[in-house]
């Protein structure tokens, strides 16, 4: 997984091959073999903010692989499994990748800002392996290159005019079974999908543009606030 970032120019939260393990003898991973035995990918589950939010993470495929289309095959399946054992927590991704964004919207993530993460301190350490760290904490870890997305399962059976998944205890709900305080909106993303890929990249270069200028001293922090304001009010 560290050698693949390292390729791709990106981050990964570094695990120990022990945590790893532990995920597989919990269930909360899924390994792709064919039927030979060999190897093809991996990807597991990770819970923050007791169960509220969880995260898939460590995706790889082995590169023999790649652009087979085993990377959407993964990404569908360990949703699936997270659907499964935490039907109440938002499931959510940050990645700097265009595909991984497209297979993941359609699977029914939407973007938004790194506002409605996790606020778990743990999730946010695994970025301090990242190439980009630097340029997340400039931002006080309210943005950087990377996209955040999430699904909402509440926002997901309103859409499909679904039944909501029972509700934990303690939870408060309406008398009518409706959370409280959560409001349903359409965001418009799957329909707009190249607009957002240009917006990302605009996002990265102005970004990547502002931290440079910011080492050589040639713009406040006023300029460069301005300037990531922008790409938020285009998008």
């Amino acid at each position: 997984m560290e050698e693949s970032a390292k390729a791709r120019g990106t981050g990964i939260a570094k695990r120990s091959p022990d945590y790893i393990v532990r995920k597989m003898e919990e269930g909360k991973a899924v390994i792709a073999v064919t039927k030979d035995g060999t190897w093809v990918g991996f990807c597991y589950i990770e819970a923050w903010q007791h169960d509220k939010y969880v995260a898939n993470s460590g995706l790889i495929v082995s590169p023999a692989f790649r652009k087979t289309g085993v990377a959407t095959e993964i990404k569908s399946k360990i949703f699936e499994l997270s659907r499964q054992k935490y039907p109440n927590a938002k499931i959510f991704g940050l990645t700097t990748g265009l595909a991984v964004m497209k297979i993941n919207s359609d699977l029914g993530y939407e973007p938004v800002t790194y506002s409605e993460l996790t606020t778990d301190e743990e999730f946010w350490k695994g970025c301090r392996s990242c190439v980009n760290y630097d340029i997340l904490m400039s931002k006080q870890r309210k943005n950087c290159l990377c996209t955040a997305m999430l699904f909402d399962p509440v926002e997901a059976a309103a859409k499909l005019n679904m039944p909501l998944p029972p509700v934990k205890q303690g939870a408060a709900v309406t008398p009518q079974g409706e959370l409280v305080n959560h409001h349903h909106y359409q965001r418009g993303f799957k329909g707009n999908f190249r607009l957002f890929e240009r917006w990302v990249r605009f996002k990265q270069f102005v970004l990547l543009k502002a931290f440079g200028k910011k080492d050589d001293g040639q713009a406040d922090s006023s300029d460069r606030k301005k300037s990531i304001l922008s790409f938020f009010f285009f998008w």
